[in-house]
């Protein structure tokens, strides 16, 4: 079993579903607006420190194994529009346990934050953050690979677009079920970004790249392998095809309407125990 999300971890959001500043405004520690010349803050980095003081007793108290975060959808879409939110720099864990609810059942994911530092660190907030929620596996290639992380808000895969991560040291050894970020390809360095694959199958092939594995599938192998792959490749493809262009604008919208049977990731909850 896996605990779930009931806690928070790290800096809280404003509940009160204000939107983020605009251009020339900030909060202050009362919730009121004033403007000045610096650049826009949002909301959710602006909080009152008796609502940090309850959201650490929370922490303590309810989600000892928890590291989601619950947000209200209003300050997620806040966060998820500014990936320099300090919020995304949080070091994972040296294991933590990724649960992904999808259209065909559960799997996990355990991370190893040791086998990639930068890598983990990026995939373990965007889980608990709430990246994945409501996204589609658009790359399904039976006995091979999938694919997901584009998200499904456009203007969120804008905002996201080229915030790439400097690369970890290879550890190429892409066995089923382990997983890695996609990246651009041979002669691309440090461009992997928030996309995932997860190997069906033993891809030694594959092995020849500077890919950095991260971790391993512990539960729901047979989830994985009975997602939709209908579409194989014509449905976005991977990082490096250059054919994901409609889908990054279109978002969930258009993929719906264009590959109605691709699977979705419910939500995503993140543990620091088994």
């Amino acid at each position: 079993m896996y605990a779930e999300d009931g806690g928070f971890a790290g800096t809280p959001a404003a509940g009160n579903g204000r939107r983020a500043m605009g251009d020339g405004q900030r909060a202050t520690g009362n919730g009121r607006v004033v403007r000045g010349a610096g650049r826009p803050v949002p909301l959710v980095m602006s909080i009152p420190i008796s609502r940090l003081c309850s959201a650490a007793i929370l922490l303590v108290g309810c989600a000892r194994n928890s590291a989601t975060t619950r947000l209200s959808p209003a300050d997620r879409k806040a966060l998820l529009l500014y990936p320099g939110d300090p919020e995304w720099q949080r070091p994972a864990p040296p294991a933590s346990y990724l649960r992904f609810e999808t259209t065909k059942g559960v799997f996990v994911l355990e991370l190893i934050r040791d086998w990639g530092p930068i890598g983990a660190d990026r995939l373990y907030n965007l889980a608990r953050l709430g990246y994945f929620d409501d996204t589609r596996f658009h790359r399904v290639n039976k006995n091979y690979i999938v694919q997901f992380g584009l998200h499904g808000d456009p203007a969120v895969n804008a905002a996201w677009k080229n915030q790439y991560l400097k690369d970890d040291p290879p550890r190429s050894e892409n066995k089923r079920g382990t997983f890695a970020f996609s990246y651009k390809g041979p002669g691309n360095p440090n461009t992997r970004n928030t996309q995932i694959y997860i190997n069906l199958a033993d891809n030694a092939k594959n092995n020849v790249e500077p890919f950095t594995v991260l971790g391993r599938v512990v539960e729901g192998m047979q989830v994985l392998d009975s997602l939709y792959s209908g579409y194989g490749e014509s449905s976005g493809s991977g990082v490096r095809q250059g054919r994901q262009g409609p889908l990054e604008a279109g978002g969930n919208a258009y993929m719906d309407r264009q590959f109605p049977l691709l699977d979705r990731i419910k939500r995503v909850t993140v543990s620091t125990h088994r």
